[in-house]
């Protein structure tokens, strides 16, 4: 009843924060949510010469609906940012800014080609950042995100105060571009990790993520330093598991040693050996016992939080690996799996509410909690517990 309350108190209290509610107008929610600005220590007068004359960008609506980690096979995604291209043109591009590389690696212990890796898949070497299409004015996304009151309204909430915060202080120009979710620079920093971390690494007396790539690598590797990065320490490999392995002790509430799952049987691919026994490390099996499975570290956690899909974590991997010369891996992915359209997903996920397995949100994205939910169902119906959601798996889950 509590919890009940608290939710419901929660969204009595929505106007007052200056959010808007599902009818305002645009217009209205810019006025709406000036009262939290002024509050936050934005000037009025500032304020409303920033936003006077904005209008509510509508492709953020569809951009955030159609983000391609969450619609697209995992397979896909990584096939698209790790290709022979992107890789030929990183390590040109690598060792072309292989100083200021090495200047921020040996200045923070971040992986010089993990920042590469970021760099590419970000803003494909710096090459879109001149592309109206993929750089908008901050200002204006943030507006429309809150606005549209995605998922993660309170957020975006945050990240919008800080942009006019920075821009009220002069340290962010007003005209300042990024993504569409307000993302910033060569490898797309966030506002709240601009503000505490984004540094000047080149020494011209300012900072600018956008123009200096010597600020953005910096900034984004005490980004990374900030969500846990281990300097030194590999973000995970690929590994096989032996016949019969209980699927049960993949995820990430699952952490444990390297040793462990050696002691049950798991080895990396190709006749590696096992470096440090006592790594922490979990399971991840993002495409069923068919497809390649990893023990991941803490730095691929580090990936997460700079972007939370784990088609975009394991993409970091990837291409950081490949950049340095490594090969593809060992497993080849279920390509003949049909993945299941957003309907679906959103019905699985419904479906394993209804049974009692999944407490998460109904968004159409099978994340980790949604895997979780699966694997669970998946033990109690006597099948494989891998937590891959195929179409075979959703046609037994919804005939119950």
């Amino acid at each position: 009843m509590f919890l009940r309350a608290l939710m419901i108190l929660s969204f009595l209290l929505v106007p007052q924060l200056g959010f808007a509610a599902p009818q305002q107008s645009f217009s209205d929610f810019i006025q709406s949510f000036e009262r939290r600005a002024v509050a936050e220590g934005v000037s009025r007068d500032f304020y409303r010469r920033v936003t006077k004359g904005l209008t509510p960008d509508p492709k953020i609506k569809v951009a955030q609906a159609s983000q391609p980690e969450f619609e697209r096979p995992i397979w896909d995604y990584i096939d698209k940012r790790v290709s022979a291209a992107k890789i030929k043109q990183g390590q040109q591009k690598y060792r072309a800014n292989k100083a200021i590389f090495d200047r921020v690696s040996a200045q923070y212990g971040v992986d010089p080609y993990v920042l590469a890796a970021i760099w590419g898949i970000e803003t494909n070497y710096g090459t879109i950042m001149s592309h109206d299409v993929y750089f908008k004015p901050v200002l204006r996304s943030l507006f429309s995100l809150v606005h549209q009151r995605r998922g993660r309204v309170e957020a975006d909430a945050k990240e919008l105060l800080l942009v006019l915060k920075l821009m009220q202080a002069g340290k962010m120009p007003v005209d300042q571009k990024g993504s569409w979710a307000g993302a910033m620079g060569h490898l797309q920093i966030m506002p709240t990790a601009y503000s505490k971390l984004a540094v000047d690494f080149d020494g011209d007396g300012k900072i600018d993520v956008h123009n200096s790539l010597a600020d953005a690598l910096a900034s984004s590797a005490r980004w990374l330093l900030s969500l846990g990065y281990v300097p030194g320490e590999d973000w995970g490999m690929e590994v096989e598991l032996p016949n019969g392995f209980d699927y049960r002790l993949a995820g990430r509430d699952q952490l444990r040693t390297v040793g462990f799952f050696a002691q049950r049987g798991v080895q990396r691919v190709a006749g590696r050996q096992f470096g440090d026994l006592d790594q922490p490390v979990f399971l991840y099996v993002p495409a069923g016992k068919n497809g390649p499975k990893f023990l991941m570290g803490r730095n691929y956690l580090a990936f997460k939080g700079y972007n939370f899909a784990d088609s975009y974590a394991l993409t970091v991997a990837h291409l950081t690996d490949r950049l340095k010369g490594g090969g593809p891996f060992a497993n080849d992915w279920p390509r003949d799996a049909t993945f299941l359209n957003r309907q679906q997903r959103v019905a699985l996920q419904e479906k394993l509410k209804q049974l009692g397995y999944y407490r998460g949100g109904v968004d159409g994205r099978l994340g980790p909690i949604s895997q979780k939910a699966l694997r669970a169902w998946q033990s109690d119906a006597g099948l494989v517990v891998d937590g891959f959601a195929t179409k075979q798996v959703f046609d037994v889950l919804m005939a119950q």
